[in-house]
């Protein structure tokens, strides 16, 4: 028994090792199921990865899949199946070739790399055989599929077993029944919308371009099977309390087990490490039970510390899991803002926006080894979170992050319906679409809960699918009462719907921070969006884009880390995380760290690691000395002009100008619809010349602009360049005053003189003078 239950806590916790998820069942039926004489390759012409020639037909994906409840028995089917693609509702009368499964029929690995249309039926086909133990004393074997997208029906020797929609969330069947004492045929007809349905589907699309990406169509994560014992274990909750050093756990059981109508006990070891730390009986393993843990050490990101779990139920069925103890709430600052607590303590959350596609996979990345690249990827970046952007990954990603230390936001895939008047070919929302979407959206709560790392759910992304707000809100908050141990970022980017412990916006390419509330944190859910396309690195060879396209790396890093730069500013007024577009380009979005093959760093870690580390330094202090607009109740009146001021006489930035003839108009100027602009006073000509004057009582030490400019500006502080800054900014930055501006102030009354050129796109400026105050 202690080497059994060695093996499955190894199970439980493997992450890179594939030879120590590799039971000798699993073994055996992958090297009968799977000869390596069967023709395979990747389809030729599409950009790879390192990692693409370690996939072969014989051994794909073969870690345990489930590591947060592992057992013994179970038995790999992923490799070589047959495939046919016929029109819908037809069946196949012939296979057309092999699919390599799990990887998706659109994606190179496949072998395939052909398109599933709407109106067109995917069919798997494939036979296995079970060990003849697993079918004695009552004993049952399940089928799981990790992810199919988007509908699947599975039918065992002719007989139907179950189907199931949903593209994101893992599900099981019994099949024991259907079962053969000899090979068994397994055949799994699969259909997916795409964007002509109203399932969620993320960033999925049929024509893609822009931020739209190739579909994902069919099974997409690990098909396997396992060998249970008639009393079984359906279901794991484990509820970590680090604030009382606490888990409450609870077993749910299996459909088919005969303790449905009874009090079914079980028995739990808690180990550290190798260490037993706590022994308890639950009497009644559905009702659980809440265990107090001694000398408790809790999780975070600089201390990823995992206790390991062995529990018998029912004397009967062996399984393994792993838990952490770790808090995530809010609270508020000596200040009385509302910040982000990790057990206990503020964290600032920053990392990227992390889509999980691969040019050679898809969906499905070609080995773990490349999820491990990814995470690491944001850990060598200095970032302690990342957010999972409208995608759900297969389990061990999550059990990655939970061993690594990076906390994960958890987007719900994003459905798509038509606007109402609209001429949009989306279909419209009605109630099978909202039925289906909490369906999924409960699904993904339920399948992932258990990890550590995931800290926040986040339901809605811009506005998409969110056509009927009062049911967008109580999908919001039913997320906040299904899982109220995690924040609720009720929406990021825009749509808010005031419920959840987050406001969020999305500001490109310069961070910002959402006004600050009582009662909710303000978070930056995506900024930045640098871009750098890399000839021999990208999906297509033309029509790469970026947020802002950059000239080479050099240039692109020296942007990103001024960039960084501006976050502490923000985390003084109320910023609690900020999330970066992205880890790496997808298609043709040229905008990552990486390349999307993954083989070149465009921002290089070790050049950006110490700007990273100030965020998460006690923030320093700011003091608006002279208030920009947003920063109070009242705002700043200015002198405007238009026209080109005279060129004799004295200088329009001079003190003594006569400016008594220019026209009166409150901050900001500027266009409506311009990003991030605060706009009292239109502005729609080429130029601008602003000035006014402002008292001091005293010279501040650390005076600095901040100042939104949309497009070219300069500053005069009493006649004296104070900053010339070329191009445009998104958002209010912190920018050093000139020293001999900063000379020319003085106690009493200051002229502040600006000219702002516009040449495209919208337009604004608005300037004030802030004090920054290092954190001691």
């Amino acid at each position: 028994m202690k080497a059994t239950l060695s093996l499955l806590l190894t199970l439980a916790l493997s992450t890179i090792t594939h030879a120590q998820a590799q039971t000798q069942g699993q073994t055996q039926a992958q090297a009968e199921a799977q000869p390596q004489s069967q023709p395979w390759k990747p389809v030729p012409g599409k950009l790879t990865t390192r990692w693409t020639k370690d996939v072969s037909p014989d051994n794909p994906w073969p870690q345990y899949p489930r590591p947060t409840m592992v057992r013994e028995k179970w038995q790999n089917l992923n490799g070589l199946w047959d495939y046919a693609i016929t029109a819908t509702p037809m069946a196949p009368t012939a296979w057309q070739g092999k699919i390599l499964v799990p990887f998706p029929i659109e994606s190179s690995l496949s072998g395939v790399g052909k398109n599933l249309n709407p109106d067109q039926t995917l069919t798997y086909h494939r036979t296995f055989t079970v060990a003849p133990e697993w079918r004695t004393n009552g004993q049952r074997v399940l089928l799981h599929f990790g992810a199919v997208d988007w509908r699947a029906v599975v039918d065992l020797n002719g007989k139907p077993v179950g189907e199931h929609a949903g593209g994101f969330d893992p599900f099981t069947f019994d099949m024991t029944d259907a079962l053969t004492s000899e090979k068994n045929e397994l055949v799994v007809t699969v259909t997916d919308p795409t964007d002509t349905g109203t399932q969620p589907r993320g960033k999925q699309w049929l024509t893609p371009g822009g931020i739209w990406y190739t579909r994902t169509s069919g099974i997409w994560q690990t098909v396997w099977i396992e060998s249970v014992p008639r009393s079984y274990v359906g279901g794991l909750s484990i509820a970590p309390n680090a604030a009382d050093s606490s888990v409450t756990i609870r077993l749910s059981p299996g459909p088919t087990t005969n303790s449905l109508t009874k009090k079914v006990p079980a028995k739990v070891q808690v180990l550290s490490g190798d260490k037993v730390v706590l022994t308890a009986d639950i009497p009644d393993a559905a009702a659980g039970s809440t265990l107090k843990i001694p000398q408790p050490h809790l999780w975070s990101p600089n201390d990823p510390f995992l206790y390991s779990l062995v529990i018998t139920y029912d004397g009967q069925d062996f399984l393994t899991s792993y838990f952490a103890l770790r808090d995530i709430a809010l609270g508020k600052d000596k200040g009385g803002l509302p910040r982000i607590l990790l057990n206990g303590q503020p964290v600032f959350s920053y990392g990227p926006l992390d889509q999980g596609f691969w040019p050679d996979g898809l969906y499905t990345p070609p080995t773990e080894a490349a999820f491990a690249f990814d995470i690491q990827a944001a850990k060598d970046m200095g970032c302690n979170m990342l957010r999972k952007h409208v995608k759900v990954e297969p389990e061990i990603f999550y059990t990655m992050c939970d061993r690594m230390g990076i906390m994960v936001w958890q987007d719900m895939p994003s459905p798509f319906f038509a606007s109402k008047d609209s001429k949009e070919k989306l279909p419209a929302i009605d109630e099978p679409a909202k039925k289906q979407f909490e369906h999924e959206l409960m699904a993904m709560i339920e399948a992932r809960r258990n990890h550590p790392s995931i800290v926040m759910w986040v339901p809605w992304n811009e506005g998409w699918g969110q056509n009927d707000l009062a049911w967008s809100k109580s999908m919001a908050d039913l997320v906040k009462k299904t899982d109220p141990s995690r924040l609720v970022n009720n929406a990021t980017g825009w749509t808010d719907m005031k419920t959840g412990d987050t406001v969020d916006i999305h500001a490109y390419p310069d961070p910002a921070t959402p006004p600050a509330e009582a009662h909710r944190a303000a978070v930056l859910g995506e900024f930045g969006g640098l871009g750098l396309p890399l000839e021999g690195h990208t999906w297509v060879a033309k029509n790469n884009w970026g947020y802002v396209t950059f000239k080479d790396k050099n240039e692109l890093t020296k942007a990103y880390v001024d960039l960084m730069r501006q976050i502490p500013q923000l985390i003084a007024e109320g910023l609690c995380a900020a999330v970066y577009t992205q880890t790496s380009d997808v298609e043709i979005e040229c905008n990552g760290w990486l390349t999307y093959d993954r083989e070149v760093w465009k921002i290089d870690p070790k050049q950006v690691r110490e700007a990273t580390a100030q965020l998460y330094l006690p923030h320093p202090t700011v003091r608006a000395i002279v208030p920009r607009a947003g920063q109070t109740d009242a705002r700043a009146t200015w002198r405007y002009t238009t026209s080109a001021p005279p060129t004799a006489g004295v200088e329009w930035f001079k003190p003594a100008f006569d400016d008594s003839s220019w026209k009166s108009g409150q901050a900001g100027f500027g266009s409506e619809g311009t990003p991030g602009a605060n706009i009292k006073t239109p502005w729609t000509t080429s130029d601008i010349w602003l000035r006014r004057t402002f008292d001091l009582a005293a010279i501040p030490a650390n005076a600095a602009l901040s100042i939104h400019h949309d497009e070219d500006a300069e500053v005069y502080f009493n006649g004296v360049l104070a900053a010339k800054l070329p191009g445009y900014t998104s958002s209010y930055r912190t920018t050093p005053i000139t020293p001999d501006a900063l000379a020319a102030l003085h106690a009493g009354t200051n002229t502040i003189a600006i000219h702002c050129k516009q040449t495209q796109g919208g337009q604004y400026i608005d300037c004030g003078i802030i004090e920054v105050v290092p954190a001691k």
